[in-house]
């Protein structure tokens, strides 16, 4: 069994005259991304690899959730294709990922949400800032995944928790 997390950026900040790509959390986001790292600690099995848009707002939210989790900042792994990623990219670089049971990736919509329903056959409107999706693959290897053959887990989003 191998379980995708699928964790969108924290709410960022508009306050700088940044790039899209260098934007940061702004404060919500912040304080999202510390509630739902708790949450995700305490109901769901810590991820054991970390791959990361390298646009500032998710790979800061990667470090957050990282930090909740316990788990050393060394073990992210920045990917730059993640950054608005489509759903066929974020297929392959699941596939491609080292051999774990759970492989958290941080990312952008429409991606997300995109890949999320492709994934198991779900129809979310959209996976809001910091949601995050958990999808569960009847496999041995990452490299067997494929769309519709998911099933969802859980999904967990801040004004839920």
């Amino acid at each position: 069994m191998k379980t995708l997390y699928l964790i969108r950026h924290a709410k960022s900040s508009w306050a700088f005259d940044l790039s899209d790509h260098d934007r940061p959390l702004g404060k919500r986001g912040r304080r999202d991304v510390i509630k739902m790292g708790q949450h995700l600690v305490s109901n769901q099995a810590k991820p054991e690899t970390y791959i990361s848009s390298t646009a500032s707002r998710a790979f800061y939210t990667a470090l957050h959730f990282c930090d909740q989790l316990g788990v050393d900042e060394g073990h992210i792994k920045l990917e730059k294709s993640l950054y608005h990623a489509g759903a066929n990219e974020i297929l392959a670089i699941a596939k491609s990922s080292l051999n774990c049971e759970r492989l958290a990736l941080f990312g952008h919509n429409p991606g997300f949400t995109n890949a999320a329903n492709a994934f198991a056959n779900l129809n979310f409107d959209n996976i809001p800032t910091c949601g995050v999706v958990g999808i569960n693959f009847d496999v041995k290897y990452w490299k067997d995944i494929a769309f519709g053959e998911g099933q969802l887990a859980f999904f967990y989003f801040p004004k839920e928790i």
